[in-house]
């Protein structure tokens, strides 16, 4: 297998504007629903919130200098839903505007490629107390909202991004509600993953009226690697189940036009899915120029017992709750091995299964890895310097895995690691350090990781030594 990857391999990272950007309530900027969860007590560890986060918006032109310096070629950002529109409704707030176009002409000033992610989590506070995504106007609101961006901003950024891990809006915000809004209501997870899926197909339609012709659409799904613990009947079945959950209730409407004839079985007695409306599979299905895949860890499960709901363990788990129809049916599992500080599993198989899978299902489609990364207990040492060898072998081994995959026909032509810095965790807080780069919160001071370092060389190398 060569070390070397493609000529033209595009080399990121990747941030979120509610993780890193701060300036909560400057400039216009409204409350998203992640600011509502987070000021609300008991659901974020600690009381920490975005309010500051890494301060990323007073800090972009040194930001995007670091980025520069380390050579990246790539830079994938969300735009702050209620910075541009305040209500998620009516014109967009030119205040708010333009500091996504200081951001991307620093960009482009370094010769980095912006890669625009619109919905990243942040739903403005306004449209959720209409009804949030189980509310289909919510769908509608978004393409409005993705056409007053691409307006704005389609002259400059070529490479467009509709959702980042709409499992999660949906699944964690609606069903588990550990995730904002914080709403647990199995029967709304799954009409919220719904118009996801139709805001998604609306805001591609609305982006290409609007955007060149040359522009490039995406939509980063966190695709997971679902693994029976037994070749038994019945611990596939509880793998069918969860990949229907996982992947296909996104990837299927998305690429095919429709829902599988599985998923909407298993989940029969929680709805009748007549939210899907005449239309709209003919709208979610919608051409893609790639397919991003955000992966972390792989997911094991096996039979659930008729005892009462099974408990979900390790990465893609956590409550039951947020796999609706899966209750009772599905176990899931630790896999073996080293763990990262979020105790999820390091296994760079899984990331190989996916690009191979989606290359098998969907022979001609560009794949990106939009999302790939760590979090370990990083520490500045006495000299101020931040190493971190558990993250370089976690990256080594999942761009091993890229490697493999291209060797095997997969046609990637990118990789983002997650993430550019240290932020705001979500329901961790600040707890966890996903960044290849150290943020001192108390100064905001700027530290690469020995993993930046080594990245950096594998960037300007274009291949693994």
């Amino acid at each position: 297998m060569s070390a070397n990857f493609p000529p033209g391999f595009l080399w990121g990272a990747a941030t979120a504007a509610y993780q890193v950007e701060g300036a909560a309530q400057e400039d216009g900027r409204t409350d998203s629903i992640w600011d509502v969860f987070s000021r609300t007590p008991g659901r974020v560890l600690d009381g920490d919130t975005g309010d500051i986060a890494a301060d990323h918006y007073h800090r972009r032109a040194a930001d995007v200098a670091l980025m520069a310096e380390l050579g990246l070629g790539a830079y994938r950002f969300s735009v702050s839903w209620p910075r541009v529109q305040p209500t998620g409704r009516g014109p967009a707030s030119q205040r708010g505007l333009d500091f996504y176009r200081r951001l991307v002409d620093d960009l482009l000033g370094h010769g980095i490629r912006p890669l625009l992610t619109l919905y990243h989590w942040d739903l403005p506070q306004e449209l959720e107390t209409a009804g949030g995504w189980p509310a289909r106007e919510t769908a509608h609101r978004f393409a409005d909202y993705a056409y007053l961006v691409g307006e704005a901003l389609g002259d400059r950024v070529g490479m467009w991004c509709t959702l980042n891990e709409p499992w999660c809006s949906a699944f964690l915000g609606y069903g588990s509600g550990v995730h904002a809004p914080g709403r647990t209501d199995p029967a709304d997870a799954l009409r919220a993953a719904h118009h996801l899926n139709l805001a998604h197909g609306l805001g591609a339609r609305a982006l290409r009226s609007v955007l060149p012709a040359g522009a490039q659409l995406t939509v980063a799904l966190n695709t997971a690697a679902v693994r029976a613990r037994t070749p038994s009947l019945q611990d596939l079945d509880a793998q069918r189940r969860i990949d229907a959950l996982s992947t296909r209730i996104f990837t299927e409407p998305m690429l095919n036009g429709t829902y599988p004839a599985d998923l909407l079985a298993d989940t029969a007695r929680i709805t009748d899915w007549s939210f899907v409306r005449d239309g709209d599979p003919d709208i979610v299905k919608h051409p893609l120029d790639a397919l991003g895949i955000n992966y972390y860890a792989p997911t094991v499960v096996s039979a659930g017992t008729d005892n009462g709901p099974s408990r979900a363990d390790g990465h893609g788990g956590g409550e039951h709750s947020a796999w609706p129809g899966a209750d009772r049916h599905v176990t899931f599992h630790r896999p073996p091995g080293s763990r990262t500080a979020m105790d999820w599993s390091v296994d760079a198989t899984g990331l190989h299964d996916l690009l191979m899978r989606f290359t098998r299902e969907r022979p001609g489609l560009p794949l990106l890895v939009t999302e790939n990364g760590a979090a370990y207990d990083d520490k500045p040492d006495a000299e101020g310097a931040v190493h971190d060898p558990e993250r370089i072998a976690y990256l080594r081994a999942h761009l091993e895995a890229v490697l493999r995959a291209v060797a095997d026909g997969a046609d990637v032509r990118g990789y983002f690691v997650w993430s550019l810095l240290d932020n705001f965790e979500w329901a961790y807080g600040y707890s966890k350090r996903f960044g290849v780069v150290y943020v001192d919160y108390a100064t905001q001071a700027r530290t690469p990781k020995s993993s930046a370092r080594w990245y950096a060389e594998v960037v300007r190398s274009g291949r693994l030594g």
